[in-house]
C-alpha cells in the first residue's frame, strides 16, 4: 500500500512540474520581445500568405519585418460573400485607419473590388465589406502573442496590439496589400 502511495506522489510531482514548465514557457512566449519595425520605416506594400499566417511589410522592395497573424475563422480559400469568415484573397489597398475602433487600432483594406462583388452577386449573396488590419478587440490586449494560436477573426488580419501599433504609424492611407492563399 505504501508502495502505490508514494507512486502516486511521484505522479503528482511530476504532473506539477511539468505544468510549471509549460507555464513558465507560455509566459516566456508571451513576453519575450520581438524585432522593432525600424524607427521613421515608411510601409508601401503589405503582403499576406495565408498559408503561413505571415504577414510581410516592405518599403522600396526592401522587407522591414515579417508578422505572424491570425486570419478569419474559415481561412482556406477566398473570401466569397458577407458571413463566409474568410478572408479575401487578391490586390487592395490599404483605405483607411481608424485609431477608436472596437480592436485596437485598424487600417482598412479595400475589399471589395469589382471582381469579388462581381462573384458574389453570380452566388446570389452580398459581398461584404469592412475588412481589417487590427490588433486585439478592446480590453483583451493581455492576450498578446497567444491569439495567433487560433484563427478568430470574421475575415480580418489580426496582430498583437503592439504590432499593430508599429504598422498604424508606418503605414499611409494607398498602401498596396497583396493577400496570397
Amino acid at each position: 500500500k505504501s508502495v502505490f502511495i508514494i507512486k502516486i506522489i511521484k505522479m503528482k510531482k511530476k504532473i506539477l512540474v511539468s505544468i510549471v514548465i509549460i507555464l513558465l514557457g507560455m509566459i516566456t512566449y508571451n513576453l519575450l520581445p520581438e524585432k522593432e519595425l525600424p524607427k521613421g520605416a515608411n510601409i508601401d506594400l503589405i503582403v499576406i500568405e495565408k498559408s503561413k499566417r505571415k504577414m510581410m511589410v516592405y518599403e522600396k522592395g526592401e522587407l522591414l519585418k515579417t508578422y505572424t497573424i491570425s486570419l478569419g475563422r474559415n481561412p482556406i480559400g477566398a473570401k466569397e460573400y458577407e458571413g463566409d469568415r474568410k478572408t479575401p484573397e487578391g490586390i487592395y489597398i490599404i483605405n483607411d485607419k481608424n485609431p477608436n475602433s472596437g480592436y485596437y487600432k485598424n487600417l482598412g483594406v479595400s475589399y471589395p473590388n469589382e471582381d469579388d462583388i462581381k462573384h458574389a452577386k453570380e452566388l446570389g449573396k452580398p459581398a461584404g465589406g469592412d475588412i481589417k488590419i487590427h490588433g486585439l478587440r478592446n480590453k483583451t490586449g493581455v492576450i498578446g502573442k497567444f491569439h495567433r494560436f487560433f484563427d478568430w477573426t470574421l475575415g480580418c488580419i489580426a496582430l498583437t496590439n503592439e504590432e499593430m501599433e508599429e504598422i498604424y504609424n508606418a503605414t499611409p492611407v494607398g498602401t498596396k496589400i497583396e493577400i496570397k492563399p
